[in-house]
């Protein structure tokens, strides 16, 4: 007569089933936490503190992230980006990959000088660049296949047309 799995032995097996299952919840959750940290870490700015100043210009307060960059959420052409302020670009310059996510056309190939030496990029021109309550239409721009990067340089064509003030571990841009 086969012998079957007696009461004991059964709770056993749940109790351990119940055990890792637990574990691995908490393992996911606990992962799920550090990620976010050290997403905020690297971007402090992905809810963007943006204001209508008193003299009625959209104002938008950034904090420095740990490694002393601008990092922050942003918009182009309606899609979400990461934007990396870069003052000492020209323009702004996209990585091949979000270009293609944000629908950004390739324009005129031209070459480029960056820090890494000349680099090929294709000349393009964003519908709008929106920076919290900062939104700016046909912004020139460089598609940059080369920029090995998951952020977008956002360069002077874009930061020129604004007051920037830069105060501690702050940096305030007016309209």
């Amino acid at each position: 007569m086969p012998q079957s799995s007696s009461p004991p032995d059964a709770r056993r097996s749940i109790g351990r089933f119940l055990a890792v299952i637990f574990w691995l919840l908490l393992l996911i959750g606990l992962t799920q936490l550090f990620q976010g940290f050290l997403s905020h870490r690297e971007n402090p700015n992905q809810q963007i503190a943006s204001s209508i100043g008193a003299d009625g210009r959209p104002e938008v307060v950034l904090r420095r992230n740990r490694q002393g960059h601008y990092v922050a959420d942003g918009f182009i052409n309606g899609s979400p980006v990461t934007f990396l302020l870069d003052t000492g670009a020209t323009g702004v310059a996209l990585p091949l990959n979000i270009a293609r996510l944000a629908g950004v056309p390739r324009g005129p190939a031209i070459t480029t000088q960056t820090a890494n030496g000349p680099a090929q990029g294709f000349l393009t021109q964003l519908e709008s660049v929106e920076l919290g309550a900062i939104r700016q239409q046909e912004v020139r721009a460089v598609v940059s296949p080369g920029l090995a990067m998951n952020e977008v340089l956002l360069g002077m064509s874009f930061l020129k047309h604004l007051e920037i003030i830069q105060r501690g571990d702050t940096l305030t841009l007016r309209q």
